[in-house]
């Protein structure tokens, strides 16, 4: 959500920062702000005054009672009763122009950076820089899951019978090797400072509209019927919810922190063949990092946070690349973001195993995140989230980097502590 004192100064700054996200429809918002923000204001100040007026009509009454003028103290007792119920209507028109203000403040997009490139949707990212060498072997590379399959660490069948499509049973080497990637991860974020962290896997729905956008609630989040609880589709909400109605000493900043969580999400829409398996599923595990900051260090911050996957990915020997995220594939909330993605011998190009994003105060006036300086002043704090690894992306881009002509899978060597020092993986069929 953007500074309300922004729109009202840089109206046209605002409808313009609308049209680059391709989102023309949401043009007359600015205006309904603007017209709504005015009469709030007005209906406050009238407010005011009245407030003021009534408290001196009230010393007006004490006197003329003290100098026996009943009559007269009456007729202002009146005036002072006519004027509470006109207040009282003022104060009622005065929130609910304030929550009209609010309700569309919520759906206006966050100012994009000038860096930023132009474009409607995600065929127009731009590539920032690519991490090691991409191979396509020799030998033919099956599908993820059949490779799963030669390991017996799959099965798909019996989880779509408890759960339905999207969900999976891994097993046996798989699944430790899913395990290890996370214990690694977790190592490798806390050796870098951060503080590890399980947050709560439910969050209530202030939190969720805090940390996204209406769009983005309604595409991803699970509901529990009967209750104000949504389950977390990236630990991501609830550790930024960590911070909510808090006022923090700008001495102890930045808060680094990363997170375990499994996740869960509805993943509308139709999916191509490349995304079956455990590429788009309804529930997975990750870890994730997350920055709370002063305004001015978000940038760097926003560098190294993207630049810590790209060494985690390229320490086990998975090629990978930098993607700038356009106008029209940015949240509302995002100032910049960009994707992590991993080379796919398989395929033969890149998917996405992660994304970065700074989103500027958007998250923090929503939640009321805010600082304190050392003179006592107040600001919002920036927030910035990165996913460090998500095993189940993860695992395709690892099988299919590590895959060897005979089946095997070669372990790189930061990962076999996690896997009882293995060096490779035999498949059984």
């Amino acid at each position: 959500m953007i500074d309300i004192k922004f729109l009202r100064e840089n109206p046209d700054a605002v409808k313009e920062n609308i049209r680059k996200k391709f989102q023309d429809a949401k043009l007359p918002l600015v205006d309904e702000v603007i017209e709504f923000d005015k009469k709030a204001r007005a209906a406050q100040v009238e407010a005011d005054e009245l407030r003021a007026q009534k408290n001196q009509l009230s010393k007006q009454i004490g006197q003329l009672m003290k100098e026996g003028k009943r009559e007269e103290a009456e007729k202002v007792k009146a005036q002072v009763a006519e004027d509470a119920a006109k207040l009282d209507q003022l104060t009622a028109d005065t929130t609910k122009y304030q929550e009209e203000v609010q309700s569309r403040m919520m759906r206006i997009p966050n100012i994009i950076d000038p860096s930023v490139p132009i474009g409607p949707d995600d065929s127009h990212n731009v590539e920032i820089e690519k991490f090691g060498e991409p191979v396509v072997p020799d030998f033919e590379i099956p599908y993820h899951t059949d490779i799963m399959a030669r390991f017996d660490g799959i099965d798909m069948d019996a989880a779509g019978k408890v759960a339905g499509n999207g969900f999976y049973y891994l097993m046996g080497d798989i699944a430790r090797l899913h395990s290890a990637v996370l214990s690694y991860a977790r190592d490798f974020m806390i050796d870098k400072g951060f503080t590890y962290v399980i947050p709560p896997y439910m969050i209530h729905g202030n939190v969720v509209a805090g940390v996204m956008s209406f769009d983005e609630m309604d595409a991803m989040m699970y509901k529990i019927e009967g209750e104000d609880l949504y389950l977390i589709g990236t630990s991501e909400h609830s550790m930024i919810g960590k911070f909510i109605d808090t006022i923090n000493d700008e001495e102890k900043l930045p808060y680094t922190l990363t997170s375990y969580s499994p996740c869960f999400r509805k993943e509308k829409g139709a999916h191509g063949i490349e995304e079956r398996g455990v590429y788009r599923i309804h529930q997975f595990e990750k870890q994730e990092m997350i920055v709370v900051c002063k305004p001015e260090e978000a940038w760097d911050w926003y560098n190294k946070l993207w630049s810590y996957t790209v060494e985690l990915f390229r320490s086990l020997d998975v090629p990978v690349r930098t993607l700038e995220c356009c106008s029209g594939d940015l949240a509302d909330l995002k100032v910049k973001s960009c994707d992590v993605e991993a080379w796919s011998p398989r395929q033969k190009k890149y998917f996405e195993v992660g994304s970065c994003s700074n989103l500027g105060d958007a998250q923090a006036r929503r939640l009321k995140i805010r600082v304190k300086d050392k003179d006592g002043n107040k600001y919002f704090a920036n927030t910035l989230n990165n996913t460090v690894v998500a095993p189940p992306r993860m695992l395709i881009a690892f099988l299919e980097n590590n895959l060897q002509a005979d089946g095997s899978v070669k372990i790189p060597e930061v990962l076999r502590p996690y896997m009882g020092g293995k060096e490779v993986l035999i498949p059984k069929h």
